[in-house]
């Protein structure tokens, strides 16, 4: 794609498939599936479908945390869905998920089994179904504010900062520019709660951390974008430090490691079924 000095919009938008940089091939102006292709089903009662992005993971570190406080009924099998691939365009998975994004799942503890989609509502239906990790009822205004906030807020340092300053076809500087300003703004507005909170919500660690977390504490933890000196993140201690209690934590650490696919190998676990696969079917392990 040539660099544009200048660009105006044409009076009709057409698609143009070939324009779109990277991650081009995921996305078209239309939903719907490309494919017949079923889901798999496993023996537990959440089946995850989904990938280690930020939003794949706030959903697995939620299940590790409910299955390392001891609520068994939260075992899981999480299905690797390869976005580059076009998994997500299958038959199955729109069925899962009508947006065709990750994570989806279906909870099948009940006699009919039930679609959720879009990363905080499953995070919402589960800490709701075991009642756990929701933070003192006085805050439940609280908590979902942050949530809410996390799932307006992320798409700017994802789909803004990110595309623009890691995945975009050539470096654009309003772009950058715009989004490395918002980025910053809302890694201060964090930071600045942080200082008088040593959670997110209600002096206790919730869904809110989770969902925040996989975003905006592995920016600041320099995992995202390769951008921590751009973005001078050692400015915002306050949420580095909430950022490495959480990375300590073991659900956090096995959470971060499930349908990852990059990295380091013994990091990886692609699929998981069951507890035991951290220790034996990471990919240093298998080698696929």
């Amino acid at each position: 794609m040539a660099r544009q000095e200048e660009y105006t919009p044409p009076k009709v938008w057409t698609w143009d498939a070939e324009s779109g940089g990277k991650w081009a091939s995921l996305n078209r102006p239309i939903s719907g599936a490309t494919h017949e292709k079923e889901l798999p089903v496993g023996e537990h009662p959440f089946q995850l479908y989904s990938l280690g992005t930020p939003n794949g993971v706030k959903v697995t570190v939620l299940f590790e945390e409910l299955l390392e406080a001891g609520y068994s009924e939260a075992e899981y099998d999480a299905w690797l869905i390869r976005i580059g691939d076009g998994d997500q365009f299958g038959s199955g998975f729109v069925e899962a998920n009508p947006n065709s994004k990750i994570p989806a799942m279906w909870d099948r503890s009940g006699d009919t089994p039930v679609r959720v989609f879009e990363s905080v509502a499953i995070m919402m239906h589960l800490a709701e179904k075991f009642d756990a990790f929701q933070g003192p009822k006085s805050q439940r205004a609280e908590l979902l504010s942050w949530l809410m906030w996390q799932m307006g807020s992320a798409p700017f340092l994802g789909g803004g900062f990110g595309h623009f300053y890691a995945y975009a076809p050539y470096p654009m500087e309003y772009p950058i520019n715009r989004y490395a300003m918002e980025t910053k703004r809302q890694l201060d507005v964090l930071d600045k709660h942080l200082e008088k909170n040593e959670w997110m919500v209600g002096g206790e660690y919730t869904i809110a951390d989770m969902a925040i977390w996989p975003w905006y504490g592995r920016t600041v933890m320099g995992e995202s974008y390769d951008a921590g000196e751009f973005l001078s993140v050692h400015e915002y201690k306050h949420l580095l430090a909430w950022a490495e209690r959480i990375a300590e934590r073991p659900g956090a650490k096995r959470g971060r490691m499930v349908n990852k696919t990059s990295g380091d190998p013994s990091e990886q676990l692609w699929e998981r079924h069951s507890a035991d696969d951290f220790a034996t079917r990471t990919q240093d392990k298998i080698g696929e």
